[in-house]
């Protein structure tokens, strides 16, 4: 049976068994259930296996450059605040070629969710070590083995106070869609870390292994306490999912648009004044 937001007239370029499949089902449900307009939705993306997603749902959609999907996101959002505007794309095209784009967004709190698939693996381009790859993880690249300290984009995020904290793992399914759905619901900008599997370039860090490896985070927890939540995204034996931090602010198009709603492009413009500003330069 079809859903309403699937895309009928693509074919489908991902590995079978491989977790993008679970992340862009549980999209289209949360999309669905949350009743988020397709035609007031953007999904932006980059490059990657994972940055294929808006392609195979019937939401608007821009795909860009690697690594550069948030800052268009971020004007998405500043020129239409109507809009839901999601950034989508893998640990490699976020975390690494759009590191710093990672870092500014998460300062400037633009009302946006920022849906990374984490594999631990650059899949598009064949089994290169991604930034959130773990220590001794073997590549045709990284032959005697990663060396590097994985990246750690939740507590990356939290020393910049983002306002939305959170990482699951798409084999724990119901847990995953109740966070994605707190994300949307969030006022400002909302990090979901998704754990997935790349079933052919990385044999290590599989559905098996992600589901031994992560435990809910307590329902005692209290995700208003910063410190509390650093501490949390420090663990990694096993790691924890869930919400780590939630906290409201304004956001970054509240701050340059106050009160207006209105997209840019339904503006009237004086052209009169444009012009003057052009021949002061």
């Amino acid at each position: 049976m079809n859903h309403p937001l699937d895309r009928l007239d693509i074919d489908n370029a991902w590995c079978k068994g491989c977790g993008n499949f679970g992340i862009l089902k549980l999209l289209k449900e949360v999309l669905t259930e949350l009743e988020i307009e397709a035609k007031q939705t953007v999904i932006v993306s980059g490059i990657g296996q994972a940055a294929k997603t808006p392609y195979y749902i019937n939401t608007h959609m821009f795909c860009g450059l690697h690594g550069r999907a948030l800052p268009v996101a971020t004007t998405l959002k500043v020129s239409n605040p109507e809009l839901t505007v999601i950034a989508e794309g893998g640990d490699g095209d976020m975390y690494g070629e759009g590191g710093n784009h990672f870092l500014h967004t998460v300062r400037r709190n633009p009302d946006i969710v920022h849906i990374v698939h984490n594999n631990m693996v650059y899949g598009l381009t064949k089994g290169q070590a991604s930034p959130t790859s773990q220590k001794g993880f073997q590549t045709p690249v990284q032959v005697k083995g990663v060396t590097n300290e994985p990246f750690n984009p939740i507590s990356v995020a939290l020393a910049l106070k983002a306002g939305f904290v959170s990482r699951v793992n798409i084999g724990n399914y119901a847990h995953a869609k109740t966070v994605l759905k707190e994300a949307f619901l969030h006022k400002g900008y909302a990090l979901v870390d998704i754990f997935q599997p790349c079933v052919v370039f990385n044999k290590v860090n599989t559905y098996k292994w992600f589901k031994s490896n992560t435990y809910e985070l307590e329902s005692t927890y209290d995700s208003s306490n910063l410190s509390s939540a650093m501490q949390k995204a420090l663990e990694n034996d096993p790691i924890p999912i869930g919400i780590f931090y939630q906290a409201e602010s304004v956001t970054f198009e509240e701050y340059f648009r106050k009160d207006e709603k209105e997209a840019l492009f339904s503006l009237s413009h004086n052209l009169g004044k444009l012009q003057e500003r052009f021949e002061l330069y």
